[in-house]
């Protein structure tokens, strides 16, 4: 066989093995394609769910009858939120009067690393609850914090700012009233003064959040 007959051999086959990746690839791609759309409804409402849930255990649902997933208000970075990204705030209201709002805060301040919370106010600037979305904390130790593992995080409830000195939101090592687990401070402290500072926030911008219309 001549040279030019192997070389135009080899060039036929790269050729036909290309054009089979190339197919499989086409194919592949319109499998997953296919999959997203059909999985993304269902996903999409499994966490709507998950998330509306989550609302309605720092926010009763008697204490709103609009959609607050559809009443949001983008909030730029901020530093009393500790949010380093465009976040969202949902507002809660009842028979067209603002009832409160749900923002979220971070605390980067935690043993390991952040700390996301969800912290929903009332309209008179009280705390109606507040959750941990998402921790690095030592098992066992600082993970109290969460709900899963205890009722520390309900000792916001009902808290102020008019209710509760400045010089008080503090774990109780500190001279504060919250209460602490021996051998895990740094964790209560990030999310105490979180929570303050998202108080802190609310009064500055309450006015803002709440001129939302859904």
């Amino acid at each position: 066989m001549r040279l030019t007959d192997i070389k135009s051999a080899l060039f036929k086959n790269a050729l036909r093995t290309a054009a089979i990746m190339l197919a499989f690839a086409f194919i592949g791609t319109l499998l997953l394609a296919t999959v997203f759309d059909v999985t993304r409804a269902p996903i999409e409402a499994s966490e709507k769910a998950a998330r509306l849930s989550l609302f309605k255990e720092i926010l009763p649902a008697e204490n709103y009858d609009n959609d607050l997933l559809a009443s949001q208000v983008t909030i730029a970075p901020n530093a009393l939120l500790g949010n380093r990204l465009p976040s969202i705030a949902n507002v809660a209201k009842k028979q067209q009067q603002t009832a409160g709002v749900i923002l979220e805060a971070i605390a980067h301040d935690g043993y390991s690393g952040d700390i996301k919370l969800l912290i929903a106010i009332r309209a008179d600037g009280s705390i109606s609850g507040v959750r941990v979305l998402a921790h690095k904390e030592t098992p066992g130790l600082g993970d109290y914090i969460d709900i899963a593992h205890g009722n520390w995080i309900k000792l916001f409830d009902n808290e102020s700012l008019e209710k509760t000195a400045a010089e008080k939101w503090q774990v109780k090592k500190d001279g504060g009233q919250y209460d602490y687990m021996v051998g895990a401070t740094i964790t209560p402290r990030a999310v105490v003064k979180a929570v303050k500072q998202a108080l802190q926030f609310y009064q500055q911008n309450k006015q803002t959040l709440f001129a939302v219309n859904p």
